[in-house]
């Protein structure tokens, strides 16, 4: 994660996605003294995911993220995973609205 500079991993294998992991998640792992070598990331993984299609607009993905209390939401097209949507790219979203004054 920190080689890749992401704060989100996809478990799973090939198009089924089984949870994800966040750093987070990795961070509370370790604190409750999970050893971070022989735990699986499916340990860790919350599986209960939030996702939108392509379509979602942003005000729609944040109200997913305000409703489910989560980061990210995962983007699922035609049954695959097409991208994730994050708090931060959220943000850079309404911020470039704002600067453009379109609120």
């Amino acid at each position: 994660m920190t080689d890749a500079d992401v704060g989100l991993l996809v478990v799973g294998r090939g198009d089924d996605v089984d949870g994800v992991v966040s750093e987070r998640d990795i961070v509370r792992a370790i604190a409750a003294g999970h050893d971070p070598n022989t735990t699986t990331a499916m340990e860790v993984a919350h599986t209960d995911l939030a996702w939108c299609d392509p379509t979602a607009t942003v005000a729609e993905v944040a109200t997913e993220m305000m409703e489910r209390y989560v980061r990210h939401v995962l983007v699922e097209d035609g049954g695959r995973l097409v991208g994730i949507v994050s708090a931060r790219d959220l943000l850079g979203a309404y911020a470039a609205v704002e600067a453009r004054g379109d609120t």
